[in-house]
């Protein structure tokens, strides 16, 4: 109990006091909470009023659907491009190789000594041209052994034949019996086969002599000289003299999915003659037109795709052996097609469709209006259409992302090639009023 009393407590008069003087200490920040708060505030407000007027300066900047509604008067600038009538080709796309029509290596066919080359590397030579020279002194000198050993042989036949001539007489008049006059016969047959077999010799030397003249068995282009003059060559050499590569024709190997043989199987069957188109490693620029030759006997298992073959001219020396292009084999051609460029097509759950130019009745603006689409045929950056639109009808190819379905638009022509790919009809120009809205199309009904 002493203790309890010993503690000082503070006095009811006195506790008014002290809670009152931590208040007034801290007023300052009460202030600063609410300076920060008006701070924040005015921020909010001065950022969105900049963002709202960015917004009116830029429509492109609006966002998709207040923009191309065209709320406020805006109007969408767009890229137009003029539908054509028109064909469109049907093309089958693979991967080739281009492979030389005919690869020789030169081989001598003779052992000797290379005396000279009458070739340059790179050099293109005709059928029978000189290629390089074996050293001919062994071969002549064979050729005059087997020139005189035939000589001898004549001789000595000449000899047995007079003989026999004279055995004929002696056998009339009983001198001599028939086995000696039949001996004498089948020495002269012996000699005719000696006679014989020395013209064999001398054949062989002089086709030894030919040999040691290496001319170019085929027409073409030489590659690298793999042996130089000086050297001892032989017919069992392995790498031989020179390689030659037929350019003109030359052949192109390339693959296409075994889905598609059934489409160009018939046509090789009809006797028809396909086209083929060579692009380059890119496929942007056409390289040669040749020919389809034929098609491989079987598909392979573990591409499922099959090989074919085709031919070109090749006068231009364009293509190489062993280069890889991007084969283009046109297959068909589809006719009486609206023709527009690739980027006019857009596609929803509805389907394909597109937008095109056409005049708001109520308004006379120029307006941006859907209409839905059958595609026959898509090639390169062309899409033909059997349905939907007609030709002359004016669509957009950019600014498509700004759009909605009645948006008011400020077309321009594009500046590169229109729908059809050809000339046509200039799209109207950028503010100039347009020429009604697109046409039904018979095949696509009404339009959305």
């Amino acid at each position: 109990m002493g203790q309890l009393n010993s503690i000082d407590l503070p006095e009811p008069g006195t506790r008014s006091t002290v809670a009152a003087v931590p208040s007034k200490s801290r007023w300052w920040l009460w202030v600063f909470v609410l300076g920060v708060v008006a701070l924040g505030g005015w921020y909010y407000y001065n950022s969105r009023n900049a963002s709202q007027a960015a917004d009116a300066a830029s429509p492109g900047a609006a966002g998709k659907g207040k923009g191309s509604s065209g709320a406020g008067g805006l109007v969408v600038p767009v890229v137009v491009a003029t539908a054509q009538r028109g064909d469109l080709p049907v093309y089958f796309n693979g991967l080739g190789t281009v492979t030389a029509y005919n690869t020789v290596t030169v081989r001598s066919r003779v052992d000797g000594q290379l005396v000279s080359v009458a070739f340059k590397e790179g050099q293109f030579v005709h059928e029978g041209d000189l290629l390089a020279q074996i050293d001919p002194r062994p071969f002549q000198v064979m050729l005059e052994q087997a020139l005189g050993q035939l000589a001898k042989d004549q001789a000595q036949r000449r000899d047995a034949e007079v003989n026999h001539e004279r055995f004929k007489l002696l056998f009339k008049e009983g001198v001599i019996p028939q086995q000696q006059l039949d001996t004498q016969a089948a020495l002269v047959g012996q000699f005719d086969g000696a006679i014989e077999s020395d013209q064999s010799q001398i054949n062989n030397a002089k086709l030894q002599l030919t040999y040691s003249r290496i001319t170019a068995p085929i027409s073409g282009r030489i590659g690298l000289r793999l042996v130089d003059a000086g050297n001892i060559v032989h017919a069992s050499d392995t790498n031989g003299l020179l390689v030659i590569t037929q350019l003109q024709p030359i052949s192109v190997i390339f693959s296409l999915p075994q889905d598609q043989l059934p489409q160009v199987n018939a046509k090789l069957r009809s006797g028809a003659q396909l086209v083929v188109d060579a692009y380059d490693r890119d496929d942007t620029a056409k390289i040669a037109t040749g020919t389809l030759q034929t098609i491989d006997n079987q598909i392979d298992l573990t591409t499922g795709t099959y090989k074919l073959k085709s031919m070109f001219a090749n006068a231009d020396n364009s293509l190489f052996p062993n280069q890889f292009v991007n084969v283009h084999l046109l297959v068909d051609t589809k006719h009486n097609l609206t023709i527009i460029p690739a980027a006019a097509i857009q596609r929803g759950p509805q389907g394909t469709y597109l937008y095109a130019v056409a005049k708001d009745p109520a308004t006379k603006d120029t307006i941006a209006k859907i209409y839905p689409v059958t595609i026959a045929q898509t090639t390169g950056d062309r899409v033909g259409l059997s349905a939907g639109l007609n030709p002359g009808d004016v669509v957009v190819i950019d600014g498509l992302d700004k759009l909605q379905d009645g948006s008011k638009i400020n077309p321009s022509p594009s500046s590169g090639a229109n729908g059809a790919g050809r000339s046509s009809a200039a799209p109207p120009a950028q503010g100039a009023p347009q020429n009604g809205s697109p046409s039904k199309s018979k095949a696509g009904g009404s339009p959305r």
